[in-house]
């Protein structure tokens, strides 16, 4: 029996446990756990220095270092995530409806956790932790196998949560990590669905197809974030400027970046030199279609794949659109459905984006970094999904749980 087998017959056996557990229980594993991390800080941080050499001698590019580096704040933060799940409700047990049919039985629909969890994610450690204590929560157990440029960095974070739990009621095995760098363990993964019952990938498109084409388990896809800023005519400017930069600047490496602007053609021509300027100042690298490039000349021309392509990086493509109507068919033909942000003062304008834009997250006047589902207000999350089946957007605790039917007879039989 392989290694990746043995870690998903104790998560099964781990996930059966789970489900008899007590929100208070939960908790106090959640509170230690988040304990444990703190406690533990110069051993995590040895560990991801280990990672963030290596990555730097591969040559791994800065906005995708961001992702993989930790500091002590990330891990305060990381311990605080796991707080406050913990001080959410918890979602199991919850009666989502009850009724008595006419032949006297009495049914009820009632929220439990999916089980086993599988996580395959990329160069991003505060994920080990984020997704431990979600599924924790949420009653479940998980199995994570984090990418290799984070190995050290995600082995030593999750031996350190399953040692939180010794002294708990949660068993130890409800958090499993996969340490085998190799893809065939991965691999072996996606075709464990005796014992896993929901797959979800977190990193850029290529692992998200990979997991997507070649699991035998049920996949919740959690999209590339190919981002769109529509700044409208009307569109106050002031406001506008520090939106876009948040938006692409601050971490270019998640998936909620903006990675295009589109800019109505009246205000193009006075508009794009100075947030063309602004971005280059902020060390972005401006791509653009023909009209962008006639009024901003030194630009570089964007191709057709550019309006497709998730950056990640301190790149953006601008093109200048006719009116509102150009600006929903380019997002919703090139977009991948994560988050899209229409910058209006029109309220007309502002409903039609909203109800048209065929993304998880539709936002007016406001940046695309907030879908997040801690800026949701949902605690940490397990990932965005962006396909429509059976959660959207930021996934929390209640997207972790599935639901059953309880029926209450009295001898009652079919006839």
């Amino acid at each position: 029996m392989s290694t990746v087998e043995q870690i998903c017959i104790k998560a099964k056996a781990a996930s059966f446990e789970m489900g008899k557990l007590s929100a208070d229980t939960k908790n106090t594993a959640l509170l230690n756990m988040a304990n444990t991390l703190e406690a533990n800080t110069e051993k995590i941080l040895a560990a991801n220095n280990l990672d963030v050499q290596v990555a730097k001698n591969k040559g791994l590019k800065a906005s995708l270092l961001d992702r993989l580096l930790l500091d002590q704040k990330k891990i305060k933060t990381m311990a605080n995530e796991l707080r406050e799940v913990a001080a959410l409700p918890d979602p199991v047990g919850t009666v989502l409806s009850t009724w008595t049919q006419p032949n006297g039985l009495i049914i009820s629909q009632i929220r439990v956790p999916l089980g086993v969890v599988g996580v395959i994610y990329e160069s991003r450690p505060n994920v080990t932790s984020d997704a431990a204590g979600i599924t924790i929560k949420s009653g479940n157990a998980v199995i994570l196998r984090g990418g290799t440029d984070a190995l050290n960095s995600n082995v030593a974070i999750g031996e350190i949560l399953r040692e939180a739990l010794n002294n708990t009621a949660v068993p130890k095995d409800a958090i499993q990590i996969i340490n085998s760098p190799n893809r065939s363990a991965a691999e072996e993964l996606m075709g464990m669905r005796r014992y896993i019952d929901v797959l979800i990938p977190r990193g850029g498109a290529e692992l998200i197809n990979t997991v997507v084409e070649k699991s035998q388990i049920p996949v919740i896809e959690t999209g590339t974030g190919n981002c769109h800023i529509y700044v409208e005519e009307d569109a106050e400017l002031e406001k506008a400027t520090p939106i876009i930069i948040n938006a692409k600047v601050q971490r270019p490496g998640v998936c909620n970046a903006t990675e295009k602007l589109l800019i109505h053609r009246n205000i193009a021509q006075s508009y794009l030199p100075t947030i063309i300027a602004e971005l280059q100042k902020n060390g972005v690298q401006v791509r653009g279609d023909e009209e962008t490039c006639r009024i901003v000349p030194e630009i570089k021309p964007a191709t057709e794949q550019d309006w497709y392509t998730e950056y990640l990086d301190l790149i953006i493509a601008i093109k200048v659109v006719n009116n509102l109507n150009e600006a929903i068919n380019h997002i919703n033909k090139y977009s991948t459905r994560h988050s899209d942000s229409i910058l209006t003062q029109d309220f007309t304008k502002s409903t039609r984006f909203l109800k048209e834009i065929d993304s998880a997250a539709v936002y007016w006047n406001t940046s695309t970094r907030f879908t997040d589902g801690n800026q949701f207000g949902l605690g940490a999350e397990i990932g965005v999904s962006t396909q429509k089946l059976h959660a959207r957007g930021p996934m929390g605790l209640q997207h972790l749980t599935t639901t059953k039917y309880l029926i209450v007879g009295d001898g009652q039989i079919r006839k």
